[in-house]
């Protein structure tokens, strides 16, 4: 038997109902906090730049002989140059596949997960209102995976601080930058690959609205931007891949010239805001018309 839970909640609710006190970002911050796969998501981004350390130091060419860290004016071998290139190694590493990953978990498992538990209709009949839910639940996503991003970044200039020294950033394209304005460039790349990060969460977030199985919206926005990220390398397609998102995920390199480039990353931060907003208004429409069943 179909129960369809009302997208505004009854008129008789009581005096002392307000939507507004219903499901804060306080206290869905703390029931997120508390679930194992945020720990797990963290403890991934911490062990990230610990497990290329211990592999610098106790790899079979740690001993020198070229390499991982040998210096070259790349991004992977400037690594081992000091916290600041190891900083912008990690997020060159983690920007490619694990940020993707956790960004869709935060996003993709919240509503999803909530039916899975057949948790759902007990929210929206308790009443909160259908929207504020879903505003709540996306606040409380970009959140984390802000936060996430904020922990790669900290945790790797720690590390990098205490392995390799505090050299300031050099960059492969335009030589050594001074503390400040490493710190700037830094801040910018760091900034940029969040905004990216908004493409797979919006695709994850309206696939959660739309299923009870988190697993499926997390796995399925990772696999489009896996796909869109294979697209965007057929040279055969030529313009036609600027109309995807991920023809722009690499833009950051800009930041890393003697003066930054801004053309290609506000392109491509706009295309990722205007993506993830249209996304997300979408899912807010499935799911006021949506009939909770779990």
């Amino acid at each position: 038997m179909s129960v369809h839970i009302p997208a505004r909640p009854p008129a008789d609710a009581g005096a002392g109902y307000r939507a507004g006190k219903t499901l804060t970002v306080r206290v869905e911050l703390a029931r997120q906090i508390r679930r194992k796969r945020t720990l797990v998501a963290f403890l991934l981004v911490i062990a990230l730049p610990l497990i290329v350390v211990a592999a610098v130091k106790f790899g079979p060419s740690s001993g020198g002989g070229g390499g991982f860290g040998d210096g070259d004016l790349d991004l992977v071998g400037l690594a081992t140059a000091g916290a600041w290139n190891f900083t912008l190694t990690m997020l060159f590493f983690g920007s490619g596949f694990l940020l993707t990953v956790l960004a869709a978990l935060f996003l993709g498992d919240t509503v999803a997960s909530e039916a899975n538990w057949s948790s759902l209709r007990y929210l929206l009949a308790a009443p909160v209102p259908r929207r504020r839910l879903l505003r709540t639940k996306v606040i409380v996503g970009l959140i984390f995976t802000v936060a996430v991003l904020l922990t790669l970044v900290v945790a790797s200039f720690l590390i990098g601080l205490v392995a390799f020294g505090s050299e300031t950033l050099t960059s492969p394209l335009s030589g050594t930058f001074g503390t400040g304005e490493s710190l700037q460039r830094i801040a910018v790349i760091t900034a940029y690959i969040g905004l990216t990060m908004l493409f797979p969460a919006g695709i994850a977030f309206l696939i959660s609205v739309l299923t009870d199985v988190p697993l499926a919206a997390v796995g399925s926005a990772v696999i489009i931007t896996i796909v869109f990220g294979i697209l965007d390398r057929i040279e055969a397609l030529g313009d036609l891949r600027r109309l995807l998102p991920t023809d722009y995920g690499a833009a950051w390199l800009d930041a890393l010239g003697s003066q930054i480039a801004w053309g290609e990353m506000a392109i491509g931060a706009t295309y990722n805001v205007v993506i993830f907003t249209v996304l997300i208004a979408i899912a807010f429409v499935r799911f006021d018309r949506k009939d909770i069943l779990s």
